[in-house]
């Protein structure tokens, strides 16, 4: 048996456990610490990783590290010695050697902090950050023949966008594209501009977009983004003025372009602005990809990095019928580094190793019913212990009560997927204003994802296919629009997690409960989180969300909190 340790330190620091080829642990660092994008050390991923499978250190065969530059930080968290240690760069070491003249204090980590010695024997492999994104597409997509893999995203060891062909497990590069064609950086400047998280609020821009017409503002972005055509960068942008921002342990980034484009947004409206943002990122993105589909003679495409979160222009992609089979990993973003570094190194070491197809991410922690138990009389909490749990929660929600969903494994990535959910009816189309005003605490206009029954998938979904991850978004078929309206955006999308019974059996029971008593058999499906923080991980985690916001009912496990006394 093959264990790879993948370990991401940066933005959305995370790590990852592969075995034999699956990923069987991946958790990003933020859940652990409560600070959304987390960018320090992953000492409770790692260590969580470690335990779940009941491993230590030395069980490890190989680290990987999702980045092609050195990270002196690893020198403290494998407490690396000799010639194993990872080196420091001439700034860095310049900037250490001038404070000791001052007699000023240097970096360096307390004692406490926990440490996780690396055996002798353990390899470490370093995975250019954009190949550790084609891993994580190619060897979760199930398929051993050739399929074009695109990654996009802001920046990574000095790339934006990277082409690949992956071909009987292996991946070989085409194309590399630098940051002056970086159409990440781009959408994350008109972002910033619209008063958001550069590296966050991407989504925020993604579902205003609807709600304005692209063509009051159509040109007035030029000079702002680069341009591609026929699989080429024809037209780099420079973008100037880089510059980031620490806030409380998550790196925010500024480029001189969104003090610009901000003054546009005053001019032609947020809305609008975020439409041609839409636009232009969708007709680039195609301009890059089909083409070199072509010029590989494929109709197989895999993708990764963080403008695949992007569920909008996932949906353009799909919807040209140009595409046979389609996957994007659905961690697409930084977190999903450590689980595709550990995959490509596992598969350089065995290439004639079967692609396996992921069915689910429900790879982080879980807590048993003694557990849950504990911390609920601990606190002193009114409680009781329900046994058919499915049928009991299906009636509150058809009776219009909101409900915190926690059970079994925490998922990865940054969807909420039936197992830190908050769930409501998608019958009423007051609950999304509801939710967003008393539970989420965020802006109104923000849409709502619908999880539903695999088995009826193509009763609401225009062009179906398997979607378990809330990845791309589909078109609401018009006779269920005004059945399920709160998870109907805008502009008739809907972007579905369809359930499968084998995946999650008990997210699949509620909603055949929900069906039987409503006719409808999906629900509203929202993380379990208010707006700015992480999805809840532990047991205390939900109960403190409970206690703060709209939630009705909380169930944990079969355990159920209720504010009414009902």
């Amino acid at each position: 048996m093959t264990n790879v340790l993948g370990i991401h330190i940066g933005h959305d620091s995370s790590v990852a456990l592969v075995r034999d080829g699956r990923i069987v642990a991946d958790a990003a660092e933020e859940r652990f610490t409560r600070i959304k994008h987390y960018c320090g050390l992953p000492i409770h991923a790692l260590d969580y990783c470690l335990r779940s499978c009941d491993l230590s250190m030395a069980d490890i065969d190989v680290v990987a590290i999702p980045t092609a530059a050195s990270l002196p930080d690893l020198n403290f968290l494998l407490d690396l010695k000799g010639s194993r240690r990872e080196p420091v760069s001439t700034r860095r070491f310049v900037l250490d050697t001038v404070r000791t003249i001052l007699g000023r204090q240097q970096r360096r980590p307390p004692l406490y902090l926990k440490r996780f010695p690396l055996a002798e024997r353990t390899e470490i492999v370093h995975v250019e950050h954009h190949l550790a994104h084609a891993a994580s597409a190619y060897y979760t997509s199930g398929r051993r023949e050739k399929q074009l893999i695109v990654t996009m995203d802001g920046a990574g060891d000095g790339y934006s966008v990277c082409i690949w062909r992956g071909e009987n497990g292996k991946i070989m590069p085409l194309e590399k594209f630098p940051t002056s064609g970086s159409l990440g950086w781009f959408y994350s400047n008109v972002t910033e501009a619209l008063g958001w998280w550069h590296g966050d609020g991407e989504g925020k821009t993604m579902g205003l977009a609807p709600y304005g017409d692209a063509s009051k503002a159509k040109g007035v972005l030029e000079g702002f983004y680069p341009k591609f055509g026929d699989g080429r960068l024809v037209k780099p942008h420079r973008f100037l003025g880089a510059s980031y921002w620490n806030e409380a342990g998550a790196i925010q980034w500024h480029f001189d372009d969104a003090d610009e484009i901000r003054q546009l947004v005053e001019r032609y409206g947020r809305e609008s602005i975020a439409a041609e943002a839409q636009r232009i990122l969708e007709e680039q993105t195609k301009e890059i990809i089909f083409p070199w589909m072509e010029k590989e003679k494929t109709a197989n495409l895999s993708c990764a990095g963080g403008v695949f979160l992007n569920v909008k222009l996932n949906q353009r992609l799909w919807e040209s019928g140009k595409i046979a089979h389609h996957h994007i990993y659905p961690n697409a973003g930084d977190s999903g580094l450590a689980a595709g570094a550990a995959l490509y190194a596992y598969y350089q070491a065995h290439p004639d190793a079967p692609i396996n197809k992921i069915e689910d991410l429900y790879w982080g922690p879980s807590y048993s019913d003694d557990e849950i138990e504990r911390i609920l009389r601990l606190r002193n909490l009114s409680y009781r212990r329900v046994e058919n749990i499915e049928e009991f929660t299906a009636r509150q929600l058809a009776n219009g009560r909101i409900v915190g969903w926690f059970q079994g494994r925490m998922e990865s990535g940054p969807r909420a997927l039936g197992n830190r959910s908050i769930l409501m009816s998608a019958n009423r189309p007051e609950n999304k204003d509801i939710l967003n005003a008393r539970v989420k605490f965020r802006e109104a206009f923000r849409p709502f994802c619908p999880s539903l029954l695999w088995e009826y998938r193509g009763d609401y979904l225009e062009r179906p296919r398997d979607e378990f991850f809330m990845i791309t978004s589909f078109d609401c078929r018009p006779a269920k629009r005004s059945q399920v309206p709160a998870v109907v955006h805008v502009d008739g999308t809907v972007r579905p997690q369809t359930v499968k019974q084998d995946f999650n059996p008990r997210f699949w029971k509620l909603l055949c409960e929900f069906g039987r008593l409503t006719g409808e058999p999906l629900l509203l499906n929202t993380s379990f989180n208010l707006m700015g923080e992480p999805i809840v991980c532990h047991p205390r985690e939900a109960i403190r969300c409970f206690c703060d916001c709209g939630l009705d009912l909380l169930v944990l496990s079969n355990f159920v909190l209720q504010k009414d006394g009902g």
